[in-house]
């Protein structure tokens, strides 16, 4: 058995040799240095591919930010895909991370129907197992959305006004108080963490609102009309992959009146109107109020995705090796 990382790009094809929904985006991934051959990593028996992981950074980053690939060879039993994956996890880990640094977190999308699909249940826990067997605990399950043509656009009712956001402070004025009363499991996180709302929303709008290169004019805030002040906000941006609802909220005090309808209609009026072919956005399956939102929108499911977390930094239960 041999654990060792990619020599480079062109070995993407052997990397291959197990398949999940992100490897055709790898090509382009690595040619504009979303991931680094040291990131991704194989275990070989001979040239047959047993396990592979990859870690991946956005656009401009030099550190890994999201363990987003990781297999086993499903055809192995049980306790041999989980020997050969915790081996192969802990010696990446060992080889990419200093000791005691923060493990980013693990993302995995997943079929709509994975509880339902024994296999694909299988897929899931099986790859769940070995990474909560390293310190890893479930942070949310989320539902992936998606609005496409020829679904009809959500229509606005008329009872709120939208306008472009002026800056970073117009946009924060009104993050702050949405992150106080958040039902977005990041979001706590990141209050449970000792960070004040305020903090907390400058840290979503620096590492992430900012970073899409699609226009910030598509930004809006919505106003009640004749001056009755700010209600909600949508960032209707494009990632590196597609055009998405980055953020949407409405102010704790304007909940209740379904103002999120409007709101969810003006953003995705906003990226249809640039005739894209399709809009994605994800929210909390614990978050029910904005996936009810998003269904009466026309958003479908398409998948769901789980996010794990280590608590700790990388120590001797992670980083050794050896078992």
């Amino acid at each position: 058995m041999t654990y060792r990382p990619l020599i480079g790009p062109e070995e993407i094809d052997l990397f291959c040799r197990l398949s999940y929904v992100l490897d055709h985006e790898l090509t382009d991934d690595f040619a504009n240095g979303r991931r680094q051959p040291g990131w991704t990593w194989v275990a070989l028996d001979g040239d047959r591919l047993l396990a592979r992981l990859a870690w991946w950074t956005p656009p401009g980053g030099d550190t890994p930010q999201q363990l987003d690939v990781f297999d086993v060879d499903d055809s192995l039993p049980r306790a041999e895909r989980h020997e050969i994956g915790l081996r192969l996890f802990r010696t990446a880990v060992a080889a990419v991370f200093r000791a005691g640094a923060r493990l980013p977190e693990y993302g995995r999308f997943l079929p709509a129907d994975w509880r339902e699909d024994p296999a694909a249940r299988e897929v899931v826990e099986s790859r769940t197992r070995v990474l909560e067997s390293t310190g890893a605990r479930l942070l949310v399950e989320r539902l992936r959305l998606q609005w496409a043509p020829p679904s009809p656009l959500p229509r606005p009712d008329g009872r709120l006004v939208f306008r472009p956001v002026a800056g970073r402070e117009d946009l924060l004025a009104l993050m702050t108080p949405v992150m106080e009363g958040t039902l977005d499991a990041h979001g706590q996180a990141d209050l449970a963490s000792g960070l004040s709302a305020r903090a907390a929303a400058e840290q979503h709008y620096d590492d992430e609102l900012v970073t899409y290169e699609s226009p910030q004019g598509w930004w809006r805030i919505a106003e009640l009309p004749d001056g009755g002040g700010p209600v909600g906000f949508v960032v209707p941006a494009h990632n590196t992959y597609n055009p998405i609802i980055a953020y949407i909220g409405v102010l704790p005090a304007h909940r209740g009146h379904g103002y999120i309808d409007p709101i969810l209609a003006e953003g995705t009026r906003i990226l249809a109107a640039e005739g894209v072919d399709r809009i994605r956005a994800s929210t909390d399956v614990g978050n029910v109020p904005m996936a009810d939102a998003f269904a009466r929108a026309g958003y479908d499911t398409f998948q769901r995705s789980i996010n794990l977390v280590w608590d700790s930094g990388v120590g001797a239960d992670v980083d050794d090796p050896t078992g």
